[in-house]
């Protein structure tokens, strides 16, 4: 049994981490660090509640640790249970700069601890259909991505640290764009050049609330965006190849249902669990066919905590494994330094 414990509980735990460890066979929700609140003794009335991080590591059972805090606090919360012995998953982004990072893999490295980033987005059934896609060769050599996260909200969140001016890694570009960085790069690999704009288009802004970042390959280009304000979203993902087309609309199912107060709990999620609406499905158009509809694959972010229990327990290998998410945030911090330098950066360019 993976004894788990979880450090955070706002919406990234709450939704994101606590429903998909109790609902991966071999794994225990063993403790939550909730330094204030009592948000997860309400909603987990038989697990333990830790006030602080030496209170949670003081019970030696637990042997995975899942920093699901503000992303200032990311750093330091993950040396620290390294450095006792834990593996650790680190909700993205990892940090605030590359340099730290990097210093946690040398440390992971150093004491043989597993670590890996939270990015669960793989496991929506949109990209993994776009994936069996492309590998199958149905859209030929592709030669454009486009793939955007709309959403409408006109005002911030009272008190959400993400859209507070200086926080550090504040703003939409470092909370939405490591999905869709990790995405492109899992598809197409490393680019030869990152083109970025962080954007403010809410009168209440004071840090980026919609991004788009272009990565540029010799024959192909990838666009990724984001909006806050989209009333009525266009194309979740767009792609065009020299063998035809894909488009769709609309987002997983998941994190709608996981956000609300109809989330799963426990082992047993439903024989639906995943399954998208056929009005839903993308559409595939090859050279020279009609158009038809492609049905979706099953998302389900439970995956990546299986693939953690199966890696901790020395069955598999790692699905994001440190090469790759320390790839993901060097794309993240050059798409900052293009926006913050209004220009195109390459690849191989130092990125702070």
């Amino acid at each position: 049994m993976v004894r788990v414990g979880l450090i955070g509980f706002g919406l990234a735990g709450q939704a994101f981490h606590a429903p998909m460890i109790r609902g991966v066979e071999g794994m225990e929700l063993a403790c939550v660090l909730e330094r204030r609140t009592d948000n997860a003794k309400k909603r987990y009335p038989e697990v333990r509640i830790a006030r602080s991080l030496d209170e949670m590591l003081s019970d030696k059972s637990i042997n995975l640790c899942v920093v699901a805090t503000p992303n200032d606090t990311h750093f330091s919360y993950t040396k620290a249970c390294l450095e006792a012995g834990r593996d650790v998953v680190l909700d993205k982004p990892m940090t605030p700069t590359l340099k730290e990072a990097e210093e946690l893999v040398r440390i992971a490295q150093q004491r043989g601890q597993l670590l890996t980033v939270y990015q669960d987005r793989r496991w929506d059934g949109a990209f993994l259909t776009v994936k069996k896609l492309i590998k199958e060769g149905a859209l030929g050599e592709v030669a454009e991505y486009e793939v955007r996260f709309d959403r409408f909200r006109l005002d911030a969140k009272p008190g959400a640290w993400r859209e507070v001016a200086d926080f550090p890694a504040a703003g939409v570009l470092w909370d939405l764009g490591p999905h869709l960085l990790d995405g492109a790069l899992v598809l197409f690999g490393e680019p030869e050049s990152v083109y970025a704009a962080a954007l403010r288009q809410r009168k209440s802004a004071t840090v980026d609330d919609a991004f788009d970042v272009i990565l540029q390959y010799p024959r192909l280009r990838a666009t990724l965006r984001a909006r806050i304000i989209a009333y009525k979203p266009g194309p979740h993902l767009l792609i065009h190849g020299s063998g035809g087309s894909f488009i769709k609309f609309g987002m997983d199912p998941q994190e709608e249902i996981l956000r609300s107060d109809h989330y799963p709990d426990g082992l047993d999620w439903g024989k639906n669990w995943g399954l998208e609406a056929k009005e839903h499905w993308g559409t595939l158009t090859r050279v020279g066919e009609e158009p038809r509809k492609i049905e979706t694959e099953r998302g389900d972010y439970r995956l990546f905590y299986a693939n953690v229990r199966d890696a901790i327990q020395k069955k598999a290998a790692l699905d994001v494994p440190p090469e790759q998410f320390l790839r993901t945030q060097r794309a993240l911090v050059l798409a900052h330094k293009s926006s913050r330098e209004k220009r195109v950066v390459r690849w191989n360019e130092a990125a702070e």
